[in-house]
């Protein structure tokens, strides 16, 4: 092999490494930032799921209304 193409050779190697670089920081970067996007997902669903979990706990039980079966009815 001549030096010439030894040259080639590694310039080609060299550019090869450079994009693979630049390829793998992108996707570095793709990948923070779903990360960032899963994180605040997470954190949206657990305020959903505190929310629910409220509205379910101050539901009436099966059978009552919204008032306390223990209060006179309005006509009293």
């Amino acid at each position: 092999m001549s030096p010439d193409q030894l040259q080639e050779q590694l310039i080609e190697l060299q550019s090869q490494f450079a994009f693979q670089e630049d390829l793998l920081n992108d996707l570095n970067a793709i990948v923070v930032r779903q990360q960032d996007q899963i994180d605040a997902l997470e954190r949206e669903l657990i305020l959903h799921r505190e929310r629910l979990l409220h509205v379910l706990e101050n539901l009436p039980e099966k059978g009552q209304s919204a008032a306390s079966a223990d209060e006179r009815p309005p006509h009293y």
